[in-house]
């Protein structure tokens, strides 16, 4: 058995621009209802979870002018997620929402308590999606003048982490009496204080509520660095892995499985979910037809993929020739993302015009596609994949009616929730 997610890595943002089916309203991309289509078609099918991306700002790393990604709906304009994860839960039964959260804007006590909050909204299906954001763009938004050093930002997201699970520890269980007879709520003696003082956070605490259903939300984690990968292992309950093919997504693996038992924590203790590029057909023909014309489309607009790297590696691309030899960028901004666009690629071009630079590429009918990611995921010895599909109604119908009924016949995927709470779920198998 495998389990499935679906990474919305444009976030709550513009999905389709400028596809003409997205619709005629530029504002459409605030209604909520392509989420909760997407929500009801994953719940239905029996997905693990729906995790959402984010960032808190426009970039301006391309040609020096933040011009070009509003012009073509790259990483601007962005709404907070977070509102998102309720209407998605009442639209659902078993399906999990996560949603991103920025340890370097969000005060630990802050972010604890929303937490707690969307857990207890949610009747405990809710995660929280820790980065530590990376462009310098988004640290002046918050009073900085550069973002922190890459590694240093990860170990502060640690002591984070430390603060909110004392925090979500701060009520014992039974904390709350509700005794109308004899007029007691909440009993005091059971409700604690932390006194936290750490390298780089102080809170005193208790939590102003108690902890949902879950006692601590899902904690997922996207990092690819060694940085990312430590952190995950200490205190991620589910990862997302950007890998290009399956011989990279086994050592991946292999690897998270040696950091993580370094932490006295079993393999299956953090599920690793590789995102997963699909294109499907009636026939590997129409397939192939498809991903053609998408890798077409991208060449005929080069500007929109070149401005996304230069957001990830915080370098201006704009000046460099497309065709020549691609040297190896370095950046204390997203290195994951830099080294899954760059790595296969000998030039700019081939990054820009690459149609599945967003995960391990399956192409085919629902039923060629089912049977190769289950042969991949036995070489890669778990645990799943996270679909990284456009976000639209066809792409949505296609997978969640499609392809995973095609891996629920072949007996690799569920095919509905016993468990109450995401965590339940990700730790049923």
């Amino acid at each position: 058995m495998m389990h499935l997610a679906w990474f919305v890595g444009r976030g709550f943002s513009v999905h389709g621009w400028p596809n003409p089916v997205w619709g005629e309203d530029p504002l459409s991309w605030t209604d909520p209802d392509i989420y909760l289509t997407l929500a009801r078609a994953l719940d239905q099918a029996g997905l693990d979870y729906v995790m959402i991306e984010d960032g808190s700002l426009v970039p301006d790393a391309y040609r020096g002018s933040h011009d070009t990604y509003l012009r073509h709906a790259v990483s601007a304009p962005k709404a907070d997620p977070m509102p998102l994860v309720p209407l998605m839960a009442q639209a659902t039964r078993g399906l999990g929402i996560i949603a991103t959260m920025t340890t370097a804007t969000y005060p630990p006590y802050l972010g604890a308590r929303l937490a707690a909050t969307l857990d207890h909204l949610t009747r405990g299906r809710v995660g929280i999606n820790l980065v530590t954001a990376h462009n310098d763009r988004t640290a002046q938004n918050f009073g900085l003048e550069r973002q922190i050093e890459h590694d240093l930002r990860y170990e502060m997201a640690a002591e984070w982490v430390e603060i909110a699970d004392r925090l979500w520890r701060s009520w014992e269980p039974d904390a709350i009496v509700a005794d109308r007879t004899c007029g007691l709520f909440a009993d005091g003696s059971k409700v604690h204080p932390i006194d936290f003082e750490g390298r780089f956070y102080r809170c005193r605490g208790p939590l102003n509520l108690p902890p949902g259903p879950q006692g601590r939300p899902v904690i997922c984690q996207a990092g690819g660095s060694p940085a990312g990968r430590a952190f995950a292992a200490r205190h991620a309950d589910t990862v997302i892995a950007l890998v290009r093919d399956v011989a990279e997504a086994k050592a991946y693996r292999a690897d998270m499985t040696r950091i993580l038992q370094a932490h006295g924590r079993k393999a299956s203790d953090c599920k690793v979910m590789f995102c997963a590029s699909i294109t499907l057909g009636d026939s590997q023909a129409e397939a192939r037809e498809r991903r053609q014309r998408r890798a077409e489309a991208m060449a005929a607009d080069l500007e929109p993929r070149l401005a996304a790297l230069s957001f990830f590696g915080a370098t201006d691309l704009s000046t460099i020739d497309p065709d020549a030899p691609l040297a190896t960028l370095t950046t204390n901004a997203s290195r994951t993302m830099v080294q899954a666009w760059t790595a296969r690629a000998r030039t700019l071009r081939d990054v820009a015009t690459d149609p599945d630079v967003d995960g391990i590429p399956f192409l085919g009918t629902p039923e060629s596609v089912a049977r190769d990611m289950a042969e991949a995921m036995q070489e890669i010895c778990g645990d799943g994949f996270a679909f990284t599909a456009p976000m639209t109604r066809r792409s949505i119908a296609e997978i969640a009616n499609g392809l995973v009924p095609a891996l629920q016949r072949l007996g690799v995927a569920r095919q509905g929730y016993s468990a109450a709470t995401l965590r339940g779920t990700l730790m049923e198998f």
